[in-house]
């Protein structure tokens, strides 16, 4: 549908809020306002913007409307700066949540091992998980599965998009992509090729932090510590020499897992103990006796289990002191069948036995009543609260398996690498600065290399195959990794190079990677994808690295780190230079928002009650970095903003029903002290958006605003309306020239309103005019801005006079005294005439004192 250009120059009679964002959002569209211009651009003239892809996954929440109304704040002032904005929009559409609301929307769970079903049906659509348990979710093939959750991220993509267009995002819509298209996959799976190459990444058998309802891996930076109860158990080991040692344990269930007892080396206790054996209750395993800086003399007895492995702290005493590995946790939770080999006595594999199958939960139950049995067990359990490591987005305590998973080298191992991504981080601009720190506290704190694999469906996947040797065995020692002509490529589907289909699977033929890429593996190349790395040189080379990255802080420690990590790894380079980090959006009580907690507010209603520019509006007025309280109930900020709107559009019809231009001489005084103060709000505005303090530059803006409706605009407007004269066009061409410049200052945040009201005078768009300069305002008002001010105080003398005195503001007045020091007479005298007709008042003089008060004021008598 072709959208016409509204004629200019037609003020409405009523001017109104309602219908401007569909107005005005097919018209940007359409004539492309908010295109980003290629030709002509060059680097120093490119403003790019790394703009967080939100995850297709249910809706968008109020959380998302602040932080990127944040975000097109900058791309608009940095536009009518003249800059060639690149503010593209992502789609982060793999990875678990999409698989988790396929699951529940659809009713279904995916088995990679049945056949594909090229007619198949969901048994629901939008069921949300309130109908459908686990248990009762259908299984299909991992092709079926992967249709669905293109098919419902397809359908919230397009809610988010018409979401994003209402709040009047300045996004260049031709420049979108999705994290699982095939652009995507290509720069992921090429990213990942060269980390390969370079040695970056790598696969390998370790201890990994597992989700048991997810059946995944999960990364460093994806845990969550949780607060949860749970019981101290004191239990008996036993010395060769007859005698024992006590240790306290939260996870008696692992003893048959134990592989040492740990004790702090300084620890005088135990020195004698180092070196000697002590034998595991019930199981019966003999363990050796270790030091180690990292236990506590403080904590239980001071010596401690190490199993394989209950929590990360084991992971890292089993690797630096070169322990067995006695794992006896599978991926589903539940102890596995098998004993380890180090229990050897008939009882103790029938303790054994007594586990097998059965939850961490009730093994751990078990266990209990073997130490009670044996009389291993001291006293009764301990009741305690201690942190828990937990998926951030599970619902069971994290577990750690041993797992054949490919990582990405991240500095946790590599000093040289740490150091350079410290440095990225201090050449990256931060606002707020304090965000610096946490960054640099994680990468400081790192513990491992990034573990990137995840045993999921829908996601980029892994572009590496296996040979099989003569017994069918996978040789993980030498994969073969696709080269970038085959990329993207799938390979569970398509066979190795060297290969064909019909070798799958079979002795001296091939296996497929069936594992697929974390979705920060995607989202961490943000900056390649929108940027056309590799597929399109020229405009990688005008965007990269970009100027700002916006987005949340506590996505600091993933997406954030990740992509410097990758640019370093790919670039060595930082891949922007400014990170802007909005607050979080917290209810009346100071919580935080969101899903879990179920207080979060959805914005459509939102905005369409009160309209998309009191919304921003209430938006711009946070500082980045500080957390903003919002109450559905009583959202004061939005109502103050749709006030403005209002006031913006009705100061606008007004000023512009004055005849006269704005390019006319300013000759009295006090018009041009309004443009010389209006001169300091342009200089402090524009100083602090180049500081990134939006909220700064809209409270100058805002309160030079409603001076000049309530103040300037009533002292002069007897005299606008006057008959031609010099002072006559003073007032006009003060007044239009002052509308110009504050349209163009509140344009980033309420476009709409400041659109409308641009276009009853001016041809093109507010948000392609330039951005307003000192040059033409300091040279009309020179005589400073002290004059304007004194204008008001007096103002609002003569009205609280006229109040006091229970008189409408109409009243004529006979006569009336202003008192002031000499200096501030001298300026007043030369507004004396239109403070007389905004007054009403018919003789206005005016006496030295140090004071300034009105006084004196006599009413006209009413006619009897």
């Amino acid at each position: 549908m072709t959208v016409p250009e509204p004629a200019e120059g037609r003020v409405p009679d009523k001017p109104a809020l309602e219908g401007l964002e569909g107005k005005w959002g097919g018209v940007w569209e359409h004539v492309g306002t908010y295109r980003f211009e290629r030709e002509g651009a060059t680097r120093e003239s490119t403003y790019s913007i790394d703009t967080p892809p939100p995850t297709a996954s249910g809706s968008l929440h109020i959380g998302h409307v602040f932080s990127f109304t944040h975000t097109d704040l900058v791309a608009r002032y940095q536009r009518m700066r003249g800059k060639h904005v690149f503010y593209p929009m992502g789609w982060d559409d793999n990875g678990l949540p999409t698989e988790r609301r396929v699951q529940n929307y659809y009713g279904v769970r995916c088995d990679p091992t049945l056949p594909y079903d090229p007619g198949f049906t969901p048994p629901f659509e939008g069921a949300e998980g309130k109908s459908v348990k686990a248990a009762d979710q259908q299984p299909i093939s991992r092709r079926n599965f992967i249709e669905l959750c293109e098919r419902l991220t397809a359908e919230d993509e397009q809610h988010f998009e018409a979401l994003f267009r209402l709040l009047g995002l300045s996004v260049d819509w031709t420049q979108t992509y999705r994290t699982i298209a095939d652009e995507a996959l290509f720069t992921s799976q090429l990213a990942f090729v060269r980390n390969v190459e370079r040695g970056e990444a790598y696969q390998a058998l370790a201890p990994t932090l597992w989700d048991v309802t997810f059946r995944t891996a999960v990364a460093q930076a994806e845990l969550e510590d949780r607060e949860q109860p749970g019981q101290y158990h004191r239990v008996t080991f036993h010395r060769p020499d007859g005698g024992t040692l006590e240790i306290e344990t939260s996870r008696p269930e692992l003893i048959p897992a134990c592989v040492a007892l740990v004790a702090h080396p300084d620890d005088e206790r135990y020195q004698p103990l180092f070196g000697t054996s002590v034998t595991t209750p019930v199981f019966g395993v003999e363990v050796p006796v270790v030091a180690h800086h990292l236990a506590q003399k403080d904590k239980g007895t001071g010596i401690a289990m190490i199993c394989t492995f209950g929590d990360v702290t084991d992971v890292v005493w089993w690797r630096e002191l070169d322990l067995p590995n006695r794992a006896i946790l599978g991926f589903d939770g539940r102890i596995i069948a098998d004993a380890p080999e180090a229990i050897t006595s008939a009882a103790g594999r029938t303790a054994f036995a007594q586990l097998a199958g059965k939850t961490v939960f009730s093994a751990k139950q078990t266990v209990v009543e073997q130490l009670r049995t044996s009389g291993d067990l001291l006293g009764e359990p301990k009741a305690i609260t201690h942190p828990v490591k937990f998926y951030e987005k599970g619902d069971r305590p994290l577990e750690i398996v041993s797992t054949r998973q490919w990582y990405i080298a991240n500095g946790a191992r590599d000093e040289a690498l740490k150091h350079r991504l410290i440095e990225h981080g201090r050449e990256i601009d931060w606002h707020p600065d304090f965000m610096r720190v946490r960054y640099e506290n994680w990468v400081g704190g790192l513990s491992g290399d990034w573990l990137i694999s995840r045993q999921r469906f829908f996601g980029v996947p892994i572009p590496v195959w296996y040979s099989l040797d003569a017994d069918g065995d996978p040789v993980y020692d030498e994969p073969i990794v696709a080269t970038r002509d085959l990329l993207p490529v799938d390979p569970s589907s398509a066979a190795a190079p060297g290969y064909d289909e019909a070798q799958r699977g079979v002795p001296g033929g091939f296996i497929g990677e069936h594992d697929i890429m974390d979705t920060w593996a995607t989202s961490s190349l943000t900056p390649q994808l929108a940027g056309g790395w590799e597929r399109d040189p020229g405009l990688f080379d005008l965007v990269f690295p970009y100027s700002l990255r916006p987005q949340a802080q506590d996505i600091i420690r993933t997406w954030l780190f990740s992509t410097v990590l990758r640019a370093q790894l790919e670039h060595d380079a930082s891949p922007w230079a400014n990170a802007a980090i909005s607050g979080f959006i917290v209810d009346p009580d100071r919580k935080k928002m969101s899903k879990s907690k179920g207080n979060v507010v959805t914005p459509a209603g939102l905005l369409e009650q009160h309209g998309s520019d009191a919304v921003r509006y209430w938006a711009a007025s946070s500082r980045l970095g500080v957390d903003a309280a919002f109450d559905p109930q009583n959202p004061t900020q939005v109502k103050i903003g749709r006030r403005l709107a209002i006031k913006v559009l009705n100061a606008a019809k007004f000023i512009l029903s004055f005849d006269g231009r704005a390019d006319a001489p300013v000759s009295v005084p006090v018009d041009r002290s309004m443009l010389a103060e209006l001169a300091d709000v342009v200089a402090g505005a524009t100083r602090a958006f180049e500081s990134y303090d939006h909220a700064r530059a809209l409270e100058l803006t805002e309160t030079f605003f409603w001076t000049f409706c309530d103040d300037y605009l009533e002292l002069v407007k007897e005299r606008a309306y006057g008959d031609p004269s010099p002072e006559q066009a003073s007032a006009v061409a003060a007044l239009k020239t002052a509308l110009s410049v504050l349209l163009r200052l509140l344009a980033p945040i309420i476009p709409f309103a400041t659109e409308e009201a641009w276009r009853w005078s001016n041809e093109g768009s507010v948000h392609r005019a330039a951005w307003p300069t000192l040059d033409d305002l300091v040279a009309r008002g020179e005589a400073g801005v002290e004059l304007l001010e004194l204008a008001s105080l007096a103002l609002t003398g003569i009205r609280r006079a006229k109040t006091e005195a229970k008189a409408s503001q109409k009243t004529p007045v006979t006569r009336a005294v202003i008192t002031a020091p000499a200096a501030a007479i001298a300026l007043l005298e030369s507004a004396a005439s239109d403070l007389g007709s905004v007054g009403r008042i018919a003789t206005l003089t005016f006496t030295e004192a140090d004071e300034f008060e009105v006084r004196d004021i006599v009413l006209e008598a009413p006619e009897a």
